[in-house]
Parts: structure tokens; sequence; C-alpha cells
């Protein structure tokens, strides 16, 4: 599995407060590599139909993931919504 980051990822990343950021980059860059497969995270959920975009959430952190084939790319990561 090769894993990728687009640029609206890291920017979010970087804007995040500082324990958030410790949190969600312990996530994506240790634990999400150790783990390997999207539907081994509980917390995973499809949201398109063809099976390529991914959320998940983390703490109060919504991340966004493509995967397509054998890679896996990062696209966002954005506080949750209040509802």
């Amino acid at each position: 599995m090769e894993v990728r980051y687009a640029r609206s990822f890291l920017t979010d990343l970087r804007n995040l407060e500082s324990a958030a950021y410790q949190r969600v980059y312990h996530f994506v860059f240790v634990e999400f590599l150790e783990k390997g497969l999207l539907h081994y995270l509980p917390q995973m959920r499809q949201i398109d139909n063809e099976g390529i975009f991914y959320r998940l959430t983390l703490d109060n952190y919504l991340i966004g993931i493509e995967q397509r084939g054998g890679i896996v790319k990062f696209l966002r990561v954005i506080p949750m919504p209040d509802v």
C-alpha cells in the first residue's frame, strides 16, 4: 500500500491547534501505517457509491481519504461540524 498526502491535508494539519495536531499526526503517520488497511478502522465510513472516498472521525475531527487500488491519499482534516 502506498500512502500519499494532498497539499490541502498538510495545510489543514499545520493549522490545527497543538494537541489536535499531535493526535492527528500520530494517527496518520504512525498508527495508520502500522494497521495498513482502511477496513479495519471502526470509525471509517464510505461516502460514495464507488468505494473510493471515505471519512473517519478522530476525536473531534473528520479526515477525508481517497482509496484507488493500492494507493491511499489523505485529502482533508477538518473540525467536526456542530449539528
